[in-house]
């Protein structure tokens, strides 16, 4: 019984550690690596990426000979054949035979050689295509990050907007209870702040909601426990984008993933377009062999013993072989003229992905840009808007304006002060875009 205190007294201890470490705030850079590191998509190409490594190092090993070996174990009964004395005994004969061999390409129209190359084309693209997954990754984790920001923003937003309507309540009451305005000021006021906790519970949900997005894409089992820093974002005074969408396309055609798993695959394709013509080509071969074997007739005197017939009875191989293509059916030039086609295909594959890329970068500017010039109307609507409602209030509490003006130019602060916000982090979430296109990680302290 007296050990139970004590248990309580160690958990009380150690439980609050524990839940501070799971609440710790996670920033976007921690949020974006455990995403890179726990995503399937990525995982599943880490594995495809793995498979065209081995292809690579088997293309490489396929240089080295081939060789195998055998070895037979038999029995022949009635007229059989002695294969060392090869006379013909009517008696059970017993045989070993052994056997290493096999053959070496000297040369095959380099198409080993050129094979090595397109397996290591090859590998580069999918190193390149897992670069082009974790970035969209990255990006849809920021704009998660972002959106539970501007959520945690609209539920502060509303807040005030209560907290002003719960204020106003008070003095409303006051001065229906000194006779100063009517009771229904108050009962219209009452049922702005009613409408108001309806709207702040929508943007909570909101908000819980975006932390459900995140932790999903983070992989994590439930969003309990989880929090998000929320950094100081300041826009400050902009008035424009810096770069242009030709300065940004220049810096991101020469390192985005996406533009050089393009590249390498048409070199793969050109490669591939050698190895096809390397067929036309003869090739000269080695072959090489080494047998032994051993034979045993029961009943039958003076036999070799087993090691002295191995050491007696080898045999060696060595030719050479040219094989010289004349016809086979078109196959060839067939061959050729698809990995042709093929090679076209990959310039209008890598062609499509730089215009792609292009009309990206021209949108996420554009949107950038526009996004910019709301912000800018948004912050001037906003000043004017809580200029006219502090206004507004000042006459309202001497009883010059109704409730129903009064919550009117409270509504219309509470969309400007909403627009803004959004406007903000929209604004964000697209100059991070454009930087990540510029290369420059995604981070929020800029």
């Amino acid at each position: 019984m007296k050990t139970f205190p004590l248990i309580i007294i160690i958990f009380l201890l150690i439980s609050p550690g524990k839940t501070q470490a799971q609440q710790e705030p996670w920033s976007l850079e921690k949020c974006i690596s455990y995403a890179v590191d726990h995503n399937i998509q990525i995982k599943q190409q880490v594995l495809q990426t793995r498979v065209q490594q081995n292809n690579y190092n088997q293309s490489k090993l396929n240089l080295l000979p081939v060789i195998n070996g055998s070895a037979s174990h038999d029995y022949s009964f009635g007229r059989a054949l002695d294969q060392n004395s090869y006379e013909f005994y009517n008696q059970t004969v017993l045989s070993d035979y052994f056997y290493v061999g096999g053959r070496t390409n000297i040369f095959s129209g380099l198409q080993n050689y050129n094979s090595i190359q397109k397996s290591r084309y090859e590998l580069l693209a999918g190193q390149q295509d897992l670069h082009k997954i974790s970035d969209n990754v990255s990006l849809t984790v920021a704009l998660a990050y972002l959106q539970i920001l501007l959520n945690k923003e609209l539920v502060t937003v509303n807040e005030n907007q209560l907290n002003i309507t719960l204020q106003q309540i008070e003095k409303t009451r006051k001065l229906v209870d000194a006779g100063s305005v009517a009771r229904g000021n108050l009962l219209q006021i009452e049922a702005q702040a009613a409408q108001e906790e309806v709207n702040l519970i929508t943007v909570r949900n909101l908000l819980e909601l975006s932390y459900l997005d995140l932790t999903q894409l983070l992989e994590l089992e439930s969003p309990a426990g989880f929090e998000i820093e929320v950094p100081t974002i300041d826009i400050g005074a902009i008035s424009l984008i810096p770069g242009s969408v030709e300065e940004i396309f220049s810096l991101a055609a020469q390192s985005r993933p996406e533009v050089k798993s393009s590249e390498l695959r048409l070199a793969a394709a050109r490669i591939d377009l050698k190895i096809a013509r390397g067929s036309r080509i003869p090739s000269v071969s080695l072959s090489h062999s080494f047998g032994t074997r051993y034979s045993y007739i029961y009943d039958l005197p003076g036999l070799q013993s087993f090691g002295d017939q191995l050491r007696n009875n080898k045999s060696y191989g060595l030719g050479v072989a040219v094989n010289i293509p004349i016809l086979n059916g078109w196959q060839v030039n067939r061959n050729i003229s698809n990995t042709k086609l093929a090679v076209e295909n990959s310039l209008y594959s890598l062609e499509g992905t730089k215009k792609q890329l292009y009309k990206d970068i021209q949108q996420a500017y554009a949107d950038a840009s526009a996004a910019l010039k709301k912000y800018n109307a948004s912050q001037k609507a906003v000043n004017s808007m809580e200029e006219s409602f502090r206004y507004t209030e000042q006459k309202f509490n001497i009883g010059m304006v109704t409730p129903v003006d009064y919550n009117a130019s409270k509504t219309q602060l509470l969309k400007a002060q909403s627009d803004l916000a959004q406007s903000k982090y929209e604004f964000v979430f697209k100059t991070k875009v454009l930087d990540f296109y510029r290369g420059i990680p995604l981070n929020l302290d800029k």
